[in-house]
């Protein structure tokens, strides 16, 4: 406790740079941007301290940035204008490459999925935010019971839950006749208890709107 009450600006601006760092290391786009607001907010107050003021300017203005982008994606989270659905066929080359690149990924999320580009019960939805690719779906489809085979968020994405735009905004599935969907209960880390889904045994289930 001594040592931390001798050398607290110390441990500050090591804190804080490291903090930073740590912050750079992100995959995440919202991560990113809140470890490292508060990095060049512990900066400041450790640059202030030292009087170093051009450190203290340029560690404000990054936080005001940083800022304004945090803003930006909170308030994009649930916009539908800012992700698009896009339905396209088990065969797309642009589905399929998705799923190759990030084959890894996807097996750590949904373990017990295979693609068949084939199957005739199959339903695929790339979600899209501008001309990036953040999100895939693809459903098997039982009568009016639609089966998540892969529901998978990029690394970029994974603070946002753009699977929602399939579930509940984007009409494409009350236009298909789906009445219910039922999750995968292998698939890891689910998120469905924030956009409408209820916990059913082992799995979760959406009652799709008419």
């Amino acid at each position: 406790m001594t040592f931390l009450t001798d050398h607290w600006l110390d441990v500050l601006g090591w804190g804080g740079s490291a903090l930073l760092v740590y912050s750079l290391l992100q995959s995440r786009v919202l991560r990113l941007r809140v470890l490292n607001l508060a990095a060049c907010l512990i900066l400041t107050v450790f640059n202030w301290a030292l009087e170093v003021w051009p450190m203290v300017g340029m560690n404000i203005v990054l936080s005001v940035i940083n800022l304004w982008f945090i803003v930006q994606l909170v308030r994009d989270r649930h916009d539908e204008a800012a992700f698009e659905v896009l339905e396209v066929g088990g065969l797309d080359h642009y589905l399929r490459h998705v799923l190759r690149v990030h084959g890894a990924d996807i097996s750590k999320f949904n373990p017990d999925f295979v693609h068949d580009p084939h199957a005739e019960d199959q339903h695929a939805f790339i979600i899209q935010n501008g001309d990036e690719t953040v999100g895939v779906v693809i459903l098997a489809v039982l009568g009016d019971d639609a089966h998540v085979r892969l529901d998978y968020v990029t690394p970029r994405y994974r603070d946002f839950s753009p699977g929602e735009f399939v579930w509940r905004r984007s009409g494409l599935l009350a236009g298909l006749g789906i009445r219910r969907v039922v999750t995968s209960p292998s698939m890891v880390a689910p998120y469905y208890h924030r956009v409408g889904f209820r916990h059913q045994n082992d799995a979760w289930t959406l009652e799709v709107p008419s």
